[in-house]
């Protein structure tokens, strides 16, 4: 059985920005984000990126800036050891009504094939309320950290389906290996 967890790009692994992260320059970790992936890797789970890109779209930059922002993360990654086994995202607007963009499950689909397993009770750490909903609609498990996306809305969605809520992907991390820990 493949050790699975989906992760959410900008507001989990790095800074987001309202303006978009349109280059490798403006792409800047979250303080401890690239160690817990490195620990995740180290106990055993593959790491998934699934990512809405509209600026592809947009045409803010292009899908070889995309490569090179994604190539720092990697870079980064790698000085503590870790490894994103595959990245996902979305170029489309939101008015082209694709089938991958977050919330509708395309790209979680291709996730699923990818790694030829089920995604039922795969995290998906996320912060936004396409993040929970698309985990719903393909029976992952919605993970949420909080961001300045975290509103009245997300925490409604919270209270109704319980979702696990965390300061970060580090606190997730933290909390998801001593809870192997426990339980092995």
């Amino acid at each position: 059985m493949t050790k699975l967890i989906i992760l959410d790009r900008d507001g989990v692994i790095n800074f987001d920005s309202a303006e978009y992260i349109k280059s490798p320059d403006e792409w800047h970790a979250i303080p401890g984000s690239l160690d817990a992936i490195a620990r995740l890797n180290r106990a055993g789970y593959r790491i998934a990126v699934a990512s809405n890109q509209s600026g592809v779209g947009r045409g803010l930059y292009d899908e070889a800036m995309l490569s090179k922002i994604h190539e720092k993360m990697q870079a980064e990654l790698a000085r503590f050891g870790g490894v994103i086994d595959k990245i996902f995202y979305c170029p489309h607007r939101p008015e082209e009504h694709c089938a991958c963009r977050k919330p509708k499950p395309g790209m979680f689909l291709e996730i699923a094939e990818h790694f030829q397993c089920s995604l039922d009770n795969v995290p998906f750490v996320g912060d936004k309320k396409s993040d929970v909903e698309v985990a719903l609609t393909v029976h992952a498990k919605p993970i949420l950290v909080h961001s300045e996306n975290y509103d009245q809305v997300l925490d409604d969605l919270v209270k109704r389906f319980q979702i696990e809520v965390y300061t970060n992907l580090t606190a997730f991390t933290d909390h998801l290996l001593q809870s192997t820990i426990t339980e092995g």
